[in-house]
């Protein structure tokens, strides 16, 4: 990373416990106007970076693995410390990304090996080339797995990469990056602290492409800023994940999948469930569980062994959640479960029945602990509210199976689960359709957006 001055109060990131607002630790921003300079460091190691053969740079990644998974205590203390979660979930984030290093990069160093097609006398060799120099942009929620999705794929496909961290949780990534480096040439990897500033620097400089999750907001206006230079984009964004619960489902099984879904992570998760649609036939049975489900989680700060659901991650995010609750009371809905106001960021997991599509809870992302659970007369009733949305991340549907795979076949999402989570099979990428955002990660079809494609066509000899 370039070097800046000595931190002062006005140039040190600060990162504080969301439980208690304690300070946790600092690292020093990355002044907006030496941006430039972290890039073209960047540019400069590409090169060399890129000669190298995809395996042989898996091949350098691998003993990563190994010392985050060496560390995961310690990293995932750090982690939970600054974004809230329970120790617990934050040592299996850390040790999620150890222990699948080296499967993943062989996967996608075998994703990005040349392929070869023949027909008509002639033979066309498709090359994945990489881009050059990576942008990496990553969210708070998961805030070693996101740096990990993007950083590890376009490294093996042979870009250099900076990473801009969320500032609610530079720790985590910083360490992330420490851990990398110690396997990695100087400057094919680099992360910059800061802000929006900083951010915006990054998206105008001179980088090949960029690789973003966070809200559709902000990836719009990183798409208009990338637009002058045609700058290749891979963009995660906001969701507003549908659960069906029909006639024949298995009611155990959807409600406990319902509440987990919606309650993990404080509901901060991009594939969070956030609209129930449940047959009227089977509403009370299906309600009576889910609020069973519901009563299994406490909150409680990262550190209290006996919770399961950590704060939100700041005092803003919590105000979004508990607006658009009061918003849905105040127009008819009724809480079911919770609902009570808790001091510091904390939200209780909460259950609202009699929802509506004229409340914002059921339109705009909520991102927060909430089950919204609304009647419906049956499955094309369920497919029509489902799909009213701009989104399309991921959704859910449960019932007898041969329903259910009709009604799923018919949502709008890019990643649909029938009778389990939307989550595909190793291999499958992790796709978002309509607003949810553009290309996509994971498998060799997501290793492979990481690439240039080019098409080199010689006479079969």
């Amino acid at each position: 990373m370039t070097t800046i001055d000595t931190p002062t109060a006005t140039n040190t990131l600060n990162s504080y416990n969301p439980s208690t607002g304690e300070l946790v630790g600092s690292v020093p921003v990355t002044p907006a106007n030496q941006v430039d300079a972290v890039i073209a460091k960047a540019r400069a190691a590409q090169p060399a970076w890129a000669a190298l053969s995809a395996q042989e740079r898996a091949e350098m990644l691998k003993p990563a693995g190994e010392a985050l998974m060496a560390r995961s205590e310690e990293l995932g203390r750090i982690l939970s410390l600054e974004q809230g979660k329970p120790l617990a979930e934050g040592i299996g984030e850390v040790n999620a990304c150890g222990a699948g290093m080296a499967e993943t990069v062989d996967e996608i160093a075998q994703a990005v090996q040349p392929q070869v097609l023949k027909g008509d006398g002639a033979q066309s060799l498709l090359c994945y080339d990489p881009f050059g120099v990576c942008a990496a942009i990553t969210p708070w929620n998961f805030p070693i797995l996101m740096p990990h999705w993007a950083v590890v794929p376009a490294l093996v496909a042979g870009n250099t990469v900076v990473l801009k961290p969320s500032e609610q949780t530079p720790l985590i990534a910083d360490e992330y990056v420490k851990v990398l480096n110690e396997f990695l040439p100087e400057g094919v990897l680099q992360v910059i602290h800061g802000e929006d500033d900083q951010g915006k620097a990054l998206v105008a400089g001179d980088v090949d492409m960029i690789a973003f999750t966070g809200s559709k907001t902000a990836g719009q206006h990183i798409m208009a800023a990338a637009a002058p230079g045609l700058k290749r984009l891979i963009l995660e964004l906001g969701s507003k994940d549908p659960c069906i619960v029909l006639e024949g489902a298995d009611l155990e099984q959807a409600a406990t999948f319902a509440a987990r879904n919606s309650f993990r992570n404080c509901g901060q998760v991009c594939v969070s469930t956030e609209r129930i649609y449940v047959q009227e036939s089977i509403k009370d049975a299906f309600m009576d569980k889910l609020l069973e489900q519901t009563r299994a989680f406490t909150i409680g700060d990262c550190l209290d062994d006996n919770a399961n659901i950590g704060p939100m991650v700041m005092r803003e995010q919590k105000e979004h959640v508990l607006r658009q609750v009061h918003d849905a009371i105040s127009k008819g809905a009724k809480v079911l479960f919770g609902g009570n106001e808790h001091e510091g960021n904390f939200v209780e997991p909460t259950v609202l029945d009699g929802v509506t599509h004229d409340m914002d809870i059921m339109t705009t992302e909520t991102f927060g602990p909430i089950a919204c659970v609304a009647t419906v007369r049956d499955a094309d009733e369920a497919v029509e509210l489902a799909n009213d949305t701009e989104y399309g991340l991921g959704a859910v549907v449960f019932g007898d199976d041969e329903t259910a795979r009709k009604v799923g076949r018919r949502l709008t999402a890019g990643m649909i689960g029938v009778n389990r989570s939307m989550g595909g099979v190793g291999g499958a990428p992790w796709v978002g359709a309509r607003h949810s955002g553009i290309g996509y990660h994971s498998g060799p079809l997501g290793h492979r957006q990481f690439c240039q494609v080019r098409v080199i066509t010689t006479n079969e000899a």
